[in-house]
């Protein structure tokens, strides 16, 4: 890749090219959980944080009727920080001078002025749609006074709250070698390699853990040795509205055939089974250029899920209250060698698969130098993806929206996406894939009825 088409890629601050087209798509700001005083109990007494989203320095905050406002962070009188404002429960108040704002940024008062001024009803700060979905706000910064496209009717925002559970973690990396990771089949047999299955009674919420659906002569076979020994995948895709849809081939026996269909959304979202009965549905958010929020919605098509053994399972890894892993560069990501010789492929642990994503990102560096690198046929999906994202990045220049949820018709239709991983017969898998999915809608307690995908 030329130095100039990364930069362009990976640059997403106001007025530049791919910030620009990602400002046309609903991004995750917040969890609701941030603003949970047992979480965090500043809370309690005061609902307000600084956030930076897509290279912006913004603040959120909730006022005494429960709604949200997400608003520029630079007071517009004389630019002093309003994440330091006061909560008064109307509006968020600039300790500066006193201006007042409420969650639409309609300035409320300007105490220091003449009496009789009419100032404040002049004055409104920029502030941007917010929408509550699954457990997470979500923040739409396009065009002001321009109209956003709905929040894609996908899963884990249709199913109800009783069956989602949403988290996060910050990565210091650039959005898009994140969102790299996340789209590569590939990669799976050998960055999250287990030399030794554990117990298939423990697996609940912990990916590559868990039986895979089908058994092989009466025996169910763990994700992991089905990753472990078959590492030569069979990777295609389709173009789909929303983006791609990956079906990832491991052909075991003449018989049998492991098959795994997963979807990217594009821009920055990938859907993957995490079990037979649950998908996780992650989104790569730009904070700014070199760090990332990736926010992850796991999806129940069975039982109610069990928020509380979730959450503890994922805050072992971060610190609150913006969840910052506790690995990284500073102590090289836990790496042990004595594991990685005798336990695991990487060396990086095996409770929290997720430490392994977050070397492979943030070990490129913060912006990943793709000058340098060599793909092979087995990238065939990151170089689809990097196609669409020139072309997207091209459309918006044009005046056009991009492909995908941007557009309001899109966004409005009800999707899946379909996922699946399994072993079937070699014969006939896209059979099996179909059947199993669609029993896995059908067995669900809430309407997870979808379009059916060929």
């Amino acid at each position: 890749m030329r130095a100039e088409q990364n930069e362009r890629f990976t640059r997403i601050g106001p007025s530049t090219a791919c910030g620009e087209m990602l400002r046309h798509y609903w991004h995750p700001v917040a969890l609701m959980d941030e603003f949970n005083p047992q979480l965090d109990p500043r809370m309690a007494v005061r609902p307000v944080k600084a956030v930076r989203l897509l290279g912006q320095d913004l603040v959120l905050f909730k006022n005494a009727q429960g709604e949200f406002g997400l608003l520029d962070r630079d007071c517009p009188h004389r630019g002093a920080d309003l994440a330091f404002g006061r909560n008064e429960g109307d509006g968020l108040r600039c300790p500066f001078h006193g201006w007042k704002f409420d969650v639409t940024g309609q300035c409320l008062e300007t105490p220091a002025e003449p009496k009789g001024s009419v100032l404040c009803t002049r004055i409104k700060q920029r502030n941007y749609p917010l929408q509550e979905r699954s457990g997470i706000l979500f923040a739409w910064m396009g065009p002001e006074g321009s109209a956003p496209p709905p929040l894609p009717a996908v899963d884990c925002f249709e199913a109800p709250g009783t069956h989602t559970f949403a988290f996060k973690g910050l990565w210091n990396c650039n959005w898009l070698q994140a969102f790299e990771v996340g789209i590569d089949p590939a990669h799976a047999s050998f960055l999250h390699r287990f030399f030794n299955d554990a117990s298939l009674e423990d697996t609940y919420g912990k990916q590559f853990r868990g039986a895979s659906a089908g058994e092989i002569e009466g025996e169910k076979w763990p994700m992991t040795r089905v990753m472990r020994e078959f590492d030569k995948p069979d990777i295609a895709y389709t173009e789909q509205p929303y983006g791609l849809q990956l079906t990832t081939l491991r052909h075991m026996t003449d018989k049998l055939t492991h098959v795994r269909i997963t979807n990217s959304l594009f821009p920055n979202t990938f859907v993957i089974p995490l079990s037979e009965t649950m998908t996780i549905t992650q989104m790569h958010v730009p904070v700014d250029d070199t760090h990332t929020y990736w926010y992850a919605v796991f999806t129940s098509f069975s039982d109610p899920v069990n928020k509380e053994a979730m959450r503890n399972q994922r805050l072992e890894a971060v610190s609150l209250p913006d969840y910052i892993p506790k690995s990284g560069r500073q102590n090289n990501w836990g790496f042990n060698p004595e594991e990685q010789m005798t336990r695991t492929f990487l060396g990086m642990g095996e409770d929290d698969i997720n430490v392994h994503d977050q070397w492979a990102c943030e070990s490129m560096g913060a912006i990943q130098n793709r000058t340098r690198e060599h793909l092979g046929t087995s990238d065939k999906v990151i170089i689809a993806n990097r196609r669409m994202l020139a072309k997207a990045i091209d459309d918006v220049a044009a005046g056009a929206l991009p492909p995908g949820f941007a557009k309001p018709e899109v966004a409005a239709t009800r999707f899946g996406p379909d996922t699946v991983d399994g072993i079937a017969p070699a014969a006939d898998w896209a059979i099996w894939a179909q059947q199993t999915m669609q029993a896995k809608r059908d067995g669900a307690p809430w309407d997870a009825a979808a379009p059916k995908q060929v």
